[in-house]
């Protein structure tokens, strides 16, 4: 017993987020195929020992950047019934502080009995962005836009940005598991993928601070691939292999990116599509405010995702010989992780990524 949580300390203390340098993939012209097999090899070791990721030359200009932080400023100081009048059924618009409950995606409730208090705003490729398909909107919903000046002309330069690297990363991804160049191309050519901005902060006297806040919920991403700008404010923890939390923040210039379900299914959790959640950073008894945007690139809604046959033998990597994700498309997958968080069905299908939630609650 000793010697387990010595062993739990150690793998406590050695937890950091791998950073890797995405230029040879970015700047082509400029490197040689050993410098991209090169960083393959990186991001498949930061994929199985931690499913997040630091990116650095990833080529997203700072003005991008500067222009989404300040689109997301003016759009979340807005009133909040100029907020509300945003609110769709679809997985677009606004969403209003504790109208979610992310652990419920995994089939968990709260441990605080409590909604997340985020707010959040989706846009996103809508069915009609690619054209000559027929495609329905209702598996994609269709934006609405503030009557903000120049805010869709600065989130939309941001969410093209976010998802030129979300294609790279998937390029990067097929090398490192020995798979044909354009495997990912085939998953994603008109995927489900949403920008998600959010705010987390609470107006004052709204709710005691006691310490159980939770910004955002244990939960793991839906799709294949997330590239996330966030602040360089506390509040990300992600859930180490060892069972323990811990605290991450974005290195100066860097895009954090972590797995999605899809992408586990596909590796059978050698990637794993690892747990996170927000608590909030509370300092001197207030909530200090933080700033996040998720890209989520989710994959094509007809696509069939199953475990890669080089995949299907998880003792390989400490698994459970024979065990493989079953079968499922993206439209189905994300319907019933949405339905939890959403809706406040339970997903019954999350079986192991609720486990670990448990496990890491004893």
């Amino acid at each position: 017993m000793i010697e387990q949580e010595q062993a739990q300390d150690v793998a406590v203390r050695d937890f950091a987020v791998p950073v890797v340098d995405l230029g040879p993939w970015v700047d082509v012209d400029a490197y040689d195929d050993a410098a991209r097999a090169r960083v393959a090899r990186e991001l498949d070791a930061a994929c199985q020992a931690v499913g997040f990721v630091q990116v650095l030359g990833h080529g997203v200009p700072d003005a991008a950047v500067a222009g989404l932080a300040s689109a997301m400023d003016d759009f979340f100081g807005l009133p909040l019934p100029d907020k509300r009048a945003l609110e769709v059924p679809a997985n677009r618009g606004y969403s209003a502080p504790k109208s979610e409950s992310l652990s419920l995606s995994l089939g968990v409730e709260p441990a605080n009995r409590m909604n997340d208090f985020f707010e959040a705003f989706n846009v996103g490729a809508e069915a009609r962005s690619y054209a000559g398909l027929d495609l329905d909107e209702a598996d994609y919903g269709l934006n609405v836009w503030p009557d903000v000046a120049g805010f869709r002309e600065r989130v939309e330069a941001y969410f093209a940005e976010a998802g030129r690297v979300a294609r790279t990363l998937l390029r990067v991804f097929a090398a490192a598991l020995d798979l044909p160049t354009g495997y990912f191309e085939d998953l994603t050519d008109h995927s489900i993928d949403v920008l998600r901005m959010n705010n987390y902060a609470l107006p004052p006297g709204e709710i005691t601070l006691d310490g159980e806040l939770t910004g955002m919920g244990e939960h793991t991403d839906f799709g294949l691939v997330t590239v996330l700008w966030a602040d360089q404010v506390a509040g990300l923890q992600v859930l180490g292999r060892e069972g323990g939390w811990h605290d991450v923040s974005p290195v100066d210039g860097a895009l954090l990116v972590n797995l999605g379900d899809l992408t586990a299914h596909l590796t059978n959790d050698r990637w794993m599509s690892t747990l996170h959640r927000v608590k909030p950073p509370v300092v001197d008894g207030r909530i200090l405010r933080r700033r996040s945007a998720a890209y989520f690139h989710d994959g094509n809604v007809d696509a069939v995702v199953a475990t890669l046959p080089s995949h299907l033998d998880a003792s390989a990597w400490g698994g459970t010989p024979g065990e493989a994700y079953a079968p499922v498309t993206v439209r189905d997958h994300i319907a019933a992780k949405l339905a939890g968080s959403r809706q406040g069905r339970v997903n019954v299908s999350a079986v192991r990524e609720a486990a670990r939630v448990l496990a890491s609650r004893d």
